[in-house]
């Protein structure tokens, strides 16, 4: 039975070939074999290979236990981490208090 991967936008499928660009990049400046790294991750070779071509197919897991591998499991938290849309549609609906009325 094959695996079904999720149905993305060329633009995001893009951005997930960008980051397993980055995760290649990233183990090769190391010097580790790919094979060391999918041992280290806990996962395999070919899972990895996946990742670096940036497969929608592979768990997000995979992805952080091959980070951590990389030791860049740090990088992570930095998703989503300064969210200014967010933060401006939060501040829009923020309620503005009333003045009292004025003392006579």
């Amino acid at each position: 039975m094959k695996k079904k991967s999720a149905v993305l936008l060329p633009k995001m499928q893009q951005i997930l070939e960008t980051v397993g660009g980055q995760i290649r990049l990233a183990r090769l400046r190391r010097k580790f074999s790919g094979e060391m790294v999918a041992e280290r991750a806990g996962i395999g070779r070919n899972t990895l290979i996946s990742i670096e071509k940036g497969s929608s197919s592979v768990s997000i897991g995979h992805y952080l236990n091959v980070l951590k591998a990389l030791r860049l499991e740090k990088d992570f938290l930095l998703i989503a981490k300064d969210d200014e849309l967010g933060r401006k549609l939060q501040d829009a609906q923020l309620l503005t208090k009333e003045r009292a009325p004025k003392k006579k």
